[in-house]
């Protein structure tokens, strides 16, 4: 009888152990499938420069604070959709994010979304899984970088901005301007170099009173902010003194 027990144990270990496995591969794959917020949140690095998850708050994209089971297009406030997108039937799921995040232009033709996408199906899965939970209001916490400042990618509070960065006034003479900042100091910047832009949201300027910032692309050396679009001629002066 011993011995029959022991033969019994013998035969069916390979069986036992095959179970086993097997049951951990699956619990692994669905803990693959299910995607992580807490990587999502990390994740959403890649798309913080063009969108926000505050509500309300538009950067180059739309705010993507209630993304979940909403239909595309359809973010208050966000005037700025292709017509693609604003003809578009869908609904922004699980399934529809993800072949979105795959593939924008294949899965929507004619957006003017120029992000590629992203490759990575666990990624993709976990950026979901991050939207969902903001939705939700059940986010995690961005991850802190070095010097414990927080992962997130938000616009300068221009109301605000300090005494040098609070424009006085600005004079324009054959190929230069002249800005005057309220700390007294006089900047000569190339025509080419100064972008003039403005931010109507709540981080904006107040009206009147414009605001230059760093600029660093395509030779720019600083950009000015209005209010808005009505005031930068009227604030603008013709002077060679």
């Amino acid at each position: 009888m011993l011995c029959f027990f022991r033969f019994s144990v013998m035969a069916h270990a390979p069986s036992a152990f095959l179970s086993v496995a097997l049951s951990l591969l699956l619990a692994s794959a669905d803990s693959l499938a299910a995607g992580d917020p807490v990587r999502g949140a990390t994740v959403f690095r890649a798309c913080a420069a063009c969108h926000s998850v505050e509500p309300g708050e538009h950067l180059t994209g739309p705010s993507l604070a209630d993304i979940w089971n909403r239909k595309a297009g359809t973010v208050s406030g966000f005037a700025r959709y292709s017509d693609a997108m604003k003809r578009s039937d869908i609904t922004w799921t699980e399934g529809t994010l993800d072949k979105w995040l795959s593939n924008p232009e294949r899965f929507l033709p004619g957006t003017s979304m120029s992000f590629p996408g992203m490759k990575a199906s666990q990624d993709r899965l976990s950026l979901i899984a991050y939207l969902r939970a903001v939705s939700e209001s059940k986010a995690p916490k961005m991850e802190q970088g070095s010097g414990g400042m927080m992962m997130r990618n938000t616009r300068p509070d221009l109301r605000k901005a300090p005494a040098e960065g609070q424009v006085v006034s600005i004079a324009h003479c054959g190929d230069t301007y002249t800005v005057v900042t309220a700390d007294g100091k006089t900047q000569k910047i190339w025509e080419f170099n100064l972008r003039f832009k403005t931010d109507t949201s709540r981080l904006g300027p107040p009206p009147g009173k414009p605001v230059i910032v760093g600029a660093g692309m395509q030779g720019d050396r600083a950009s000015i902010v209005f209010a808005a679009p009505g005031e930068i001629t009227g604030f603008i002066k013709r002077s060679c003194q």
